[in-house]
Parts: structure tokens; C-alpha cells; sequence
């Protein structure tokens, strides 16, 4: 009998549950218009906090230079063929030259160059799915096996349907489909549908951060409470936690962040100033982190 050689084995190991782990896997769809890529910069420089860790994989003819007003952020412009392989490469790139945070804007072209290359193969549709859904499988694990933030962007399009009505057919609208394989979305952590003024409704959210929260824009503090989630097995510093209180706007999200988040509740004097705040009864403040016998000053800014 041969001794086995356990060096040559892929031992499995356990590990401790730690959210330090995690990283975001995010989707913004929305029609033409409707603020894709300027609000994934946003999103992305709450997260990182560095515009020089931020690149762009640009398919959309390098719209996303329009908003280098923003900071010194990175652009890779991807041009055809949108394969998945070469969305895969764009990646492997953006990993190689440090980035923390990768937008993919927009996803939708991949998408519509494996249906267009569906459509040339000879033969049965049906079994020629087979050459097809492997490639995008591919890219999407690609995708949840980075280390990094990944923000992807996906083209949204009216859907309509025949409806009758006295006694004619007459298209109705259903509703925004987006430009992608249908059950994308159950591959990210965060899914945001926003529409033609910038308002975001939260259809997917594994953080719970935004379950609760009504029709909101997307700005740099959204960034900023993801990254604060992704970091809870790690510890807050007291400027974290004064972020974290000073960005809830309504006395919901005041609640939520108590309830999902055991490191603010300490902060008892933070969390009331901060609800007085909402009710219209004091003016907003800062909070500055001086040491006066353990407490805190309050300024106002």
C-alpha cells in the first residue's frame, strides 16, 4: 500500500466568521440618464476613501472621463468585442495596479455580445446555449472571486405589454428590465434600480443597511456606511461611529443603525444629539475627538 502523501492534498480549513472579509459585489441599473456611473464614483470613493484606488472599465465610449472633476480615479476603456474574456482581463489589470474599488461600466455589453454571438451559430438555439452560458458563468465568477470592491452598472429598458382595452390592444408599460441575463441579480450583495432623476430604490441588500430606507440618492456617505459594515469584524474608530451616526437622516435609519450595528450603542450622548438633530430641534453639529476627562467636546460647525 502507498503512504499517502498529504503534502500534495488541498486540506480544507475552518476559519472564524469575520465580515472583514467581505467584499461588495454591487449592480446599479437604470435607464440612459438616470446617474449609473456618477453615482458608482460616488459610491466608490465612500468606500475606499482614495480616488487613486478607483478605476473605471469603460464601455460606454469613456462617458466615465465626464466626472474626472470628482478626483484623480483610473479609467481602462475596454472597446470591442465586449467578450467576457476580455471584461476578465480588464479586471486582472485593475487588480494588478493596486485598485481597492473596480467599477465595470456598463455590464450590459457582455451580455449583448454573447446573444449576438449566440445568433450566429448554425444549428439547434436551444443546445447552443451550451457554448454560450460557460463563458458568461465564467465572468461572473471572476467577478465574486476578486478581492477587491466590484460596482458594476447594467443598461435598463422600458418593458411593455399588450393590453386590451375598449376593446383594443394597446401597449402598456410593466416596468424597467435590465440589459443582462435574467437572475443577474442574485449574484451581488446590493442591487440599486435607480430611474430618470436619480432616485434609488434598494431592490437586494445582504448588508440590511438600506432595507429600511425609503426612495434616496446615492452620495459619497452610502460609500461610506457599506464600507463601515464590511469593516464590523474589524473594530470602529470613534470617527467611524460619529460618521456613521452623523449619516442617518431620518429617525428610521437612526433606529436601524442601532439595532444592526452593537458598536454605536455605547455612544448614547452621539445617538440622542443626533435624533434631536432630525426632530428640527438643534442645529446640526460636529463632533471633534478631544480627550476631556474620557468625554468628547461638541462644536458646532
Amino acid at each position: 500500500m502507498k503512504e499517502l502523501n498529504i503534502k500534495n492534498l488541498n486540506i480544507m480549513e475552518l476559519r472564524k466568521s469575520n465580515r472583514s472579509q467581505a467584499r461588495i459585489r454591487m449592480a446599479l441599473q437604470g435607464p440612459s440618464g438616470s446617474g449609473k456611473t456618477y453615482s458608482a464614483l460616488l459610491l466608490a470613493y465612500g468606500l475606499c476613501k482614495d480616488w487613486n484606488k478607483i478605476a473605471v472599465i469603460d464601455t460606454e465610449n469613456k462617458s466615465a472621463d465626464l466626472y474626472s472633476h470628482l478626483g484623480n480615479y483610473n479609467v481602462l476603456a475596454l472597446e470591442a468585442p465586449f467578450t467576457p474574456e476580455r471584461y476578465s482581463e480588464a479586471i486582472d489589470a485593475c487588480e494588478r495596479a493596486g485598485m481597492d474599488v473596480i467599477i465595470i461600466d456598463s455590464i450590459s455589453h457582455e451580455w449583448e455580445n454573447l446573444i449576438d454571438f449566440h445568433a450566429s451559430i448554425p444549428g439547434n438555439s436551444f443546445a447552443n446555449w451550451a457554448k454560450v452560458t460557460p463563458r458568461h458563468n465564467a465572468l461572473v465568477q471572476r467577478i465574486l472571486s476578486s478581492g477587491k470592491h466590484i460596482i458594476t452598472t447594467v443598461r435598463s429598458k422600458q418593458e411593455y405589454v399588450i393590453a386590451e382595452k375598449n376593446g383594443k390592444n394597446i401597449p402598456e408599460k410593466v416596468g424597467m428590465k435590465g440589459v443582462q441575463r435574467d437572475g443577474i441579480e442574485y449574484e451581488f450583495t446590493i442591487v440599486f434600480e435607480l430611474d430618470i432623476n436619480h432616485n434609488v430604490n434598494c431592490t437586494k441588500d445582504r448588508t440590511q443597511i438600506f432595507n429600511n430606507k425609503a426612495t434616496f440618492k446615492i452620495d459619497q456617505n452610502t460609500g461610506v456606511a457599506i464600507a463601515l459594515w464590511c469593516k464590523e469584524g474589524e473594530g470602529y474608530s470613534q470617527e467611524e461611529i460619529y460618521k456613521m451616526i452623523r449619516s442617518c437622516k431620518t429617525l428610521e435609519e437612526l433606529n436601524h443603525l442601532h439595532k444592526h450595528q452593537p458598536s454605536v450603542r455605547s455612544y448614547s450622548a452621539e445617538l440622542n444629539h443626533r435624533a434631536a438633530v432630525i426632530k428640527g430641534q438643534l442645529p446640526e453639529y460636529k463632533i471633534l475627538q478631544e480627550q476631556l476627562n474620557g468625554q468628547h467636546a461638541l462644536q458646532p460647525q
